[in-house]
């Protein structure tokens, strides 16, 4: 089972609480966190892309990097571990996107990947005057389906000529093409997302579920294998959960109720207003659920919450459903969390004892 780390190219992490670390988003941060990771044997790293944030007393996601420029200075800090940023597909043209993840292709050696997505917080494309209409929620797997379409010409031949109703391509040329198989991930649950990843992408994101239920996303899984069976492609469900970890369940515990109870309601409110607005895609954003306190202070993502024993349990469990490849990780803190996961976590899970570390990471 793969492992990867959500990097927090948003202040906060994704923690939405008064009572969590408090941060601002830098390159350095980042760079300690996937260098540990990469140390630590993980396979991946994911930088987001957002736009506009939810406000309240802790400013949540008010302070972002970029995903592309992000994960471009962190290939070249880098040698293993793989890399995928995210295109805000509204934002930038796919032959953009096409040559800008060929350059960090070649800055990497073949270790990156794109995340695309469609865009749920109007916000975010407002503000820059490219919304496209409400009518945009209903229609935005087509225009992402288009998008995939050209930079799977791009990447794969060189050349792409095609003709959609939200793209033309005119003999588009992308050259050098990218040393590996470019991988698409994406992270939709509605029928029309699961659709898209089956026939466009190499693996689908899905929120975990609950507090230490760890299988409580099979059914997601199982929707997936529905739609590669129409499809004929392999497409595994990648799992994101938060680890909140500690010496003992007890201790963990009271971390995880300490962040509940400093949530910020305000920014939480107009979360949930956002979310809201999608009333056509069929529930395709995974934060539109926010009315239990217990996920909304961390986006409704599953938690796995104890000692490290504990945490190293759940985790194997989540690799016994059928459809698995991996699963996504963020953590209250993330250089500890990091630390903790490779030396502490890892060398318990039955499903990384395929992993070799040398020793202490070494600042």
């Amino acid at each position: 089972m793969q492992i990867g780390v959500f990097i927090p190219i948003g202040n906060n992490g994704w923690l939405i609480s008064e009572n969590a670390p408090q941060y601002m988003p830098t390159f350095d941060l980042n760079k300690e966190i996937v260098l540990r990771a990469e140390h630590y044997g993980l396979d991946f790293a994911l930088s987001m892309i957002k736009l506009r944030g939810f406000g309240g007393k802790t400013e949540f996601w008010e302070h972002n990097l970029e995903s592309f420029s992000l994960m471009a200075g962190l290939a070249a800090v880098t040698s293993k571990i793989q890399l995928f940023a995210t295109s805000a597909t509204l934002t930038l043209p796919p032959a953009i996107v096409a040559r800008m993840a060929s350059t960090i292709d070649s800055i990497s050696h073949g270790r990156f990947g794109v995340n695309l997505v469609t865009g749920w917080q109007k916000p975010e494309y407002t503000q820059m005057g490219l919304w496209p209409g409400d009518e945009f929620f209903s229609s935005r797997y087509d225009y992402l389906s288009e998008y995939a379409q050209v930079l799977r010409d791009l990447w794969d031949t060189g050349s792409s000529d095609f003709k959609g109703d939200y793209f033309t391509m005119e003999d588009c040329r992308v050259s050098p093409k990218p040393q590996e198989k470019m991988k698409i991930i994406c992270a939709g649950s509605s029928d029309a997302g699961m659709a898209f990843s089956a026939k466009y992408a190499d693996h689908n994101f899905i929120f975990g579920k609950g507090v230490n239920t760890p299988k409580a996303f099979a059914p997601q899984a199982s929707r997936l294998i529905e739609a590669t069976e129409k499809t004929g492609r392999e497409v595994s469900s990648f799992v994101l959960f938060m680890i909140i970890a500690d010496e003992t369940d007890e201790a963990a515990r009271a971390k995880w109720e300490h962040y509940k109870e400093g949530k910020d309601d305000a920014a939480l409110e107009w979360l949930g207003v956002q979310a809201a607005q999608d009333t056509k895609s069929g529930s395709d954003t995974n934060v539109r659920q926010m009315s239990d306190p217990t996920s909304a202070v961390n986006i409704n993502m599953g938690t796995l919450v104890g000692s490290y024993e504990t945490v190293a349990r759940l985790l194997d469990e989540v690799d016994e459903v059928e459809g698995t490849g991996g699963v996504l990780l963020t953590f209250d803190e993330f250089v500890e969390g990091v630390t903790a996961f490779g030396e502490r976590i890892q060398p318990l899970m039955k499903t990384r004892q395929h992993v070799t570390v040398q020793g202490a990471y070494a600042a």
